[in-house]
């Protein structure tokens, strides 16, 4: 029987330990030019979770991405047990594929407190349920999906709903806002392991948040007039959440110059529940250059 798209998520989330602080996580064979930096990510999230005692949640991670990982090569995570302290733990994770250092993570976790609480409220925006699927936007305007995108289509864990309709031409582009905003959720059930929802979130958060930057430069769906690559991520986890419950993910870039784009993140449940917040930069390069 075939695995569905959430049950493939959770496998490759699931890293086989090979040592103590030591686990080999799979990169799947992709028709891609380098391992999607979400899955890193994930994985790597996944082997610091996996030398604490479980009792405390991951607060916030900081990590950059050095190399591109090939696809279809094993990647081995070295993990560092930096700090076990009375409320927050500390890990740091080294990605390594075929020698070489791909990728770094340092991730905190802390023991749940009282304190203090407010948070900027959520905008209103339609429901997900009146949006149209990202795929079947495509196909809307493009009569059918190449196949490439179909088979990506049918592979893709996650359900992904533009707020805003895509834009299609440079003349529709042309003095967009620098915000992107989409209503994401797992395909299927990822179970109840609090680990498995943080660290699919974190495969997700990487997956167009730099579309707030390309949104006043070119069509987000179509050729690309750039080569985009992450550089590096970063991520506080403020409430517990479910990856396979409806959120909405907020974007906006704050400036892009140098060659260099900023983009900040904020996740929300359906109640306006602020969950997560996320900042990432991307490296922008015009083709040829």
């Amino acid at each position: 029987m075939t695995a569905s798209p959430a049950e493939r998520l959770i496998d490759l989330l699931d890293l086989e330990q090979i040592e103590q602080n030591i686990f080999r996580g799979r990169s799947p064979q992709e028709h891609l030019q380098r391992v999607f930096g979400g899955q890193v990510a994930g994985q790597a999230l996944v082997a610091a979770g996996r030398t604490t005692d479980g009792k405390r949640p991951v607060h916030s991670l900081h990590a950059y991405f050095l190399r591109p990982g090939v696809p279809g090569v094993p990647i081995v995570y070295q993990v560092e047990r930096v700090r076990d302290g009375r409320s927050f733990t500390t890990r740091r994770v080294v990605a390594v594929q075929r020698g070489r250092t791909i990728f770094n993570l340092t991730a905190s976790f802390h023991l749940p407190e009282p304190g203090i609480e407010h948070q900027l409220p959520m905008r209103h925006v339609p429901g997900p349920e009146t949006l149209p699927r990202l795929a079947d936007e495509i196909r809307d305007h493009l009569g059918a999906l190449p196949e490439s995108l179909e088979r990506m289509a049918r592979r893709q864990p996650f359900d992904i709903r533009y707020v805003d309709r895509l834009r299609w031409t440079p003349e529709e582009v042309k003095g967009a806002e620098t915000r992107s905003a989409v209503w994401m959720r797992a395909v299927g059930p990822l179970g109840d392991d609090p680990l498995v929802h943080t660290c699919a979130l974190a495969y997700a958060s990487d997956m167009m948040l730099l579309d707030a930057v390309r949104v006043p430069v070119e069509p987000l769906w179509g050729p690309r007039g750039f080569d985009m690559a992450s550089l590096d991520h970063a991520m506080w986890f403020h409430r517990p959440f479910r990856t396979d419950e409806w959120f909405l993910y907020d974007q906006e870039s704050p400036i892009a110059t140098g060659g260099r784009g900023l983009a900040q993140g904020r996740i929300y449940d359906r109640e306006g529940q602020l969950l997560v917040s996320v900042v990432q930069e991307g490296l922008f390069r015009p083709h040829g250059d």
